[in-house]
């Protein structure tokens, strides 16, 4: 066989595949423990399909939130961020922690994933935020609202994506940016959600189809305490 033909099916073979993909997690506060997660193909494309369906950015962020907590409880299952709890004072010395580091560090590199695909349409990653509260220092990952073609919004639109305030595997609280600056939290997550269903802005198509996506991803969100 010719060397030509012998180098181009060696370089053919090389190529990699687009399809499971390998994520670094981080946990035990302070990313001092790091692990390797492998996302399958299947989940992968159970979260495009997912992504795909949103509407509009209001209905993406929903559907992100949903997303980055299936990400998370499938990365509970290959290693101990199964055992995180919300905040900080619930596994207080359990391997398998993480504080705000750990999680704005990770989602942000779940959030890059998603956009490496191309799977998000309506938002940008951005680097994680910090925010000094009551003393508090707190970090968050962060998305920015996009317009048409990659452009930012008319009315330029900051949010965080922050998987720190729930159990590992629950919905992330996705929040725009001034009002969790100013000290929002998950509570704050749902009143936002509210306002925007008043003003008419797309939501996903009801908790009944969420569920059915959950279930259809394997995802923890289908195991009791959702």
């Amino acid at each position: 066989m010719p060397v030509g033909w012998l180098l181009a099916l060696l370089l053919v073979g090389a190529a990699p595949v687009r399809g499971a993909e390998a994520v670094s997690v981080c946990y035990n506060y302070g990313c001092l423990t790091s692990a390797e997660v492998i996302y399958s193909d299947r989940q992968l494309q159970q979260v495009r399909a997912f992504l795909g369906a949103a509407r509009a950015a209001a209905d993406e962020r929903q559907r992100l939130s949903l997303v980055i907590g299936w990400l998370l409880g499938w990365a509970g299952q290959q290693t101990p961020i199964a055992a995180d709890r919300g905040g900080n004072t619930e596994d207080a010395g359990v391997d398998g922690r993480m504080d705000c580091i750990d999680h704005s560090t990770t989602t942000t590199r779940l959030l890059r994933l998603l956009e490496s695909r191309g799977w998000l349409r309506f938002h940008r990653v951005l680097d994680p935020e910090y925010r000094v509260h009551h003393l508090s220092v707190h970090h968050s990952a962060q998305i920015e609202e996009i317009g048409r073609g990659g452009q930012a919004a008319a009315s330029t639109r900051y949010y965080v994506v922050d998987s720190w305030f729930r159990d590992n595997g629950q919905p992330a609280v996705v929040i725009a940016l001034p009002r969790w600056l100013a000290g929002g939290d998950e509570t704050s997550a749902d009143q936002e959600a509210g306002e925007s269903q008043e003003a008419g802005e797309s939501q996903p198509a009801g908790d009944e189809n969420n569920r059915r996506a959950e279930a259809a991803a394997g995802s923890p969100g289908a195991r009791p305490g959702w």
